[in-house]
Formats: C-alpha cells, structure tokens, sequence
C-alpha cells in the first residue's frame, strides 16, 4: 500500500468514493469543459481520475473503483472522483487537453494513449514523474520498450505504462468455412487477404468480407491498426530512426493507399457511410461478428473483451467461432508476418492539485492484484514481469500467448511530439482514397505537403521509389 501521501483537511464524506459505481458521475457531454470551467471548485482531498469511456464497457470504471475501494480504506481522508469521457477517439485527446489547460478543470489524474503523450508534454499539459518512480519498486519490471515510450526529449518520465496491444487479422471461422475457406485459414501475402474477401463476397452476398478501421472519424485507430498495419509490411516506415528524418515519397505509402482504394473499389468492406461512423465498431463487435455478418476483420489484441462476461456483448461462443491469423507483409516477405505495438500510460496533469497524492493513487492503480485484474478483464497485454509471470495472466485467454508472441516483432510508432498530427495526416489520405476523391498517387502527394508543413522540409527526406 503507498504511504499516506499527506494530512489534508478533514471533513471528505466517504459516500464521495463510489460516486462512479453507484452510476451518478457525470458522462462528459460536449459542452463539459465550458461548464465545468465557469464555476467549478477543486477539492485538495479529492483525486479526479481522467479516462476514456468506451461505449457501454464498465471495465475501465471497475478498475478505477476496485483500486478507489483499497485507496480510501487506507487513507479516510481522500476520496476518489472518476472522470469518464464519453468521445470518439480523437474527441477524447481534445477533451482530456481542454480539461488539463486549466486549473479549474484539470483531472489530478489523466489516462493517455501513448501516441498523444510526447505530444502532450511539448504542450506543457504534463508533469514529469522520475521524484515518483525512482524509488518506486514496480517500476523496474516494466518492459524497457514500454519505459523507454513515456520518456520526453528532455529525458525525463512523464507516464506509468498499464499495457500494451499486437494486432492481427480476427476472422469468423464459420463465415470462411461457409465460403469454402479453410478454418485454420493462414494468408501469406495481400494477395491472399484480398483473396479471401473476393471469395466470400461471391459466396455469401449478405456478408461484410473484410473490415480495417480507415478514416478521420476512425482517428488513431484508423492510423495504427489500419494503416500501419499495411504499411510496415511494405518495408517502409514513416519516420527514418537512423538519419532521424519523416519519410516522403514512399512507395510503400502509396501501396498502403492502393490496397485500400482496392477493398472500398470492389466492394469488399462495409460502405462509405458506415466506415464514417466513428461508433461503427460498436456495431461491428457487438453484431457484424457474433452474428456471421463479418468475415475478417483486422484489430487488436483486446478485442474478445467484448464478448466476455462483463462485455459489451457477451459471446461465450467467440472462443469456437474466431480465429487468428498474422497479418501478412505484402508479398510475403520480411518475417511474413507484422504486428504494430501500443499501449496507454497514467499521467499527471501540470496542474493536479497534490501531485504526490495523485501518484499515490496511481500506485494503487498499479498495484500488482488489481493491475493484474485490469488486465484480464480487457484482455490486454501486460508490460510489467511481475504480471507476465502470474498463472492467471498466462492461462486468461486462449488469444493471450498469440498475441503476446507477437511483441518480438513488432513495430511501434514514431515517439515524436510532432506525430499526432502526422497521423492525422494518414487519416486524410486513407479517407481521399475511399471516398475515391483523390487517386492514391494524388494522395501521396497531399500526404507528403502535409507533414512538411508540419515537420518542416529540412526534417524531410525522400524514400527510395
């Protein structure tokens, strides 16, 4: 258990802890932060935890009060204040930096993909951590990539990790086996991907054949699982780690493009309208897959979470029905197989109110047994030994060694504060390609304008074509 972080004031009510599970903490609507900053006051012995609602899935808040439950048996004197924000994914980063920019609205607490953390930090929306986890004991089992992802430029630590994700192809054996595709289906190249979705669109005209997040409503997840996924199994990178320049002008960009005006031309994914729709994967996870009117779809490590008790959906049939496959390099090349890595980390905002407080908190966020819960009931991927070691994790989830198996392999993205925005970029180029407004080449070239306009050309460098 942490050590008390101070003696603040008496007089908390207790009744404040559980605010989140009794149902009664506010889903942040649009207009939050105007609200909130016009006459809010901050309470000192209050720890406001900032964090992504995603859709009706209450593992997130079980988290957050199992771990208030033990905080504020130890310290009576505290409470607890989740802050859920209820957004699409790129709303959520724009709401969490509102609520940070003041004083008055500011979480004491805020959970960050680690994609929008550097970027964050350029912003002055962060504090740096190191006076926290120097003598902190689990610090030292946290794997090194992941450690090494919440350090800034000035080489101090700004976040904790949590977990990190792999991504492969999800795919209903019963839809393949319908179309006369084997259910131990392993593809080798985009060929055979491509393939496959032609097959079952001919053979079951009322099936989906293929489906990967792509657009500006899709936000990062279309720039990571999407995207990225293709990209990386072209050879090609978006930022150059030796020469410590972006890349322009690739041909592997412009094969990802290809690929995807490819699936929207023949048709072998869900409509324009539908990949638009930033709430679409709450319809595909919640009906296109358990209910066989999907056929493959390309994702993450987590994604059976929706299916388990608890879930969005509960399926207790996924564990017969989905298989796994690699996604494939693009002609099979390489290792013939690619995984792109993330995760999520718990930070402190410049202006929480006790920092010492607030990383208490995350301490007992963090704690070995209720960290190790999280983990499970999201099925995640752990970054801490201690957790990697503990049977539970290993025996969790039949997806649990695939995925894991994956880290070896995989590529991250660019931890650069100027990456937010060059993965907004990407967004933009996979959205001209679908909505067939602009040819992939056209693309491209927007693509390229645009990150020298925000790396500037002299951070520039021209790939080999």
């Amino acid at each position: 258990m942490p050590e008390h972080p101070k003696t603040p004031s008496a007089g908390v009510s207790r009744r404040s802890l559980l605010r989140f599970g009794a149902g009664a903490a506010a889903l942040l609507p649009i207009g939050f932060v105007t609200a909130c900053g016009a006459g809010s006051s901050r309470e000192a012995e209050t720890v406001r935890i900032a964090y992504q609602q995603f859709g009706t899935g209450e593992f997130w808040a079980n988290w957050i009060d199992a771990a208030a439950e033990k905080f504020t048996a130890a310290f009576p004197d505290l409470s607890v204040e989740p802050v859920p924000i209820v957004a699409a994914e790129n709303d959520y980063f724009t709401k969490n930096e509102l609520l940070m920019s003041s004083p008055r609205t500011s979480p004491d607490i805020a959970y960050e993909d680690m994609f929008i953390l550097l970027s964050d930090v350029s912003a002055g929306y962060l504090q740096p951590i190191d006076q926290f986890v120097e003598n902190w004991e689990p610090w030292s089992s946290i794997a090194e990539a992941s450690s090494e992802a919440v350090v800034a430029e000035d080489g101090r630590i700004y976040g904790v990790p949590t977990h990190t994700d792999t991504r492969a192809l999800w795919f209903n054996k019963e839809v393949l086996s319908d179309a006369g595709l084997p259910e131990d289906w392993a593809p080798g190249t985009w060929d055979d991907v491509l393939d496959a979705a032609r097959t079952i669109k001919d053979q079951l005209s009322e099936v989906a054949p293929f489906f990967m997040f792509s657009g500006k409503a899709q936000g990062e997840k279309a720039s990571m699982q999407g995207f990225q996924m293709l990209l990386y199994g072209t050879g090609a990178t978006l930022y150059d780690e030796d020469t410590q320049m972006w890349n322009v002008g690739s041909e592997g960009f412009l094969q990802s493009l290809e690929f995807i005006r490819t699936i929207f031309q023949e048709e072998l994914t869900l409509s324009v309208s539908q990949h638009l729709d930033p709430n679409i994967e709450e319809t595909i996870f919640g009906r296109y897959l358990p209910e066989g009117q999907l056929g493959i779809q390309l994702d993450g490590s987590w994604v059976s979470q929706n299916w388990t008790d608890g879930g969005a959906r509960p399926w207790p049939e996924w564990t017969d029905t989905m298989g796994l496959a690699r996604m494939p390099t693009r002609d099979g090349g390489g290792n013939g197989w690619v995984t792109v890595s993330g995760g999520w980390c718990l930070t402190i905002p410049e202006y929480a109110t006790d920092p010492k407080t607030a990383f208490s908190f995350i301490e007992q966020l963090c704690e070995t047994e209720t960290l190790l819960d999280f983990t499970i009931a999201n099925n995640y991927i752990t970054v801490r030994e201690d957790i990697a070691e503990d049977e539970r994790y290993l025996t969790y989830s039949p997806t649990v060694e695939f995925f894991t198996e994956l880290l070896d392999g995989a590529f991250y993205r660019p931890a650069l504060p100027a990456y937010p925005e060059v993965s907004n970029a990407i967004q933009d180029a996979m959205e001209a390609v679908m909505t067939m407004s602009q040819e992939p080449e056209q693309a491209l070239a927007s693509y390229d304008a645009a990150v020298k306009g925000i790396v500037g050309s002299e951070n520039v460098q021209d790939s080999p074509r």
